[in-house]
């Protein structure tokens, strides 16, 4: 899973909230596609900008993930590299792309789960605030044990023995 952070999950959640009020949606535009909606939060560059350092090599997102050479200059790796700065990971951002992570799919219901399709918008927001619930999950667990861990550190009795 992810890198979970603050930040990562407010991308994920803007994200969403474009994406439901009508923010441009089209799979076959690396900019505003799955993960180029995402890479616009995540990196403030604009689809159009995103889909022209896409082109600057060949392949979707999949074929451009794979690859991906964070040290070849090319702005698409660059925008890559950014976005697992964030912290995802390669094969989130593919999977993003075909809406095929397996611990996601498993807490989207049944019914729906084996009908979502790459290319269609209401199903990418599926599959966005699953992903994001289960981040911000793991964030407020990550978060709980610490201030757990912080409160039993700081027992005023047992400060001043």
């Amino acid at each position: 899973m992810a890198r979970v952070s603050a930040n990562l999950i407010a991308a994920f959640r803007r994200t969403i909230h474009k994406l439901k009020h009508n923010a441009p949606y089209q799979w076959g535009h690396m900019g505003a596609c799955n993960c180029g909606n995402l890479a616009q939060e995540l990196t403030q560059l604009t689809k159009g900008e995103i889909h022209q350092y896409a082109l600057e090599k060949s392949g979707d997102w999949n074929d451009q993930l794979i690859d991906y050479c964070p040290t070849s200059g090319y702005p698409m790796d660059l925008m890559i590299s950014k976005m697992i700065e964030s912290g995802l990971t390669i094969d989130e951002l593919k999977h993003l792309e075909r809406l095929s992570d397996q611990k996601i799919l498993a807490n989207i219901p049944l019914a729906r789960r084996h009908h979502l399709k790459k290319n269609v918008k209401e199903d990418v927001i599926l599959y966005l605030e699953t992903w994001v619930s289960m981040l911000e999950h793991e964030w407020l667990n990550k978060h709980d044990s610490e201030l757990i861990i912080s409160k039993e550190k700081n027992i005023p009795h047992q400060v001043f023995v």
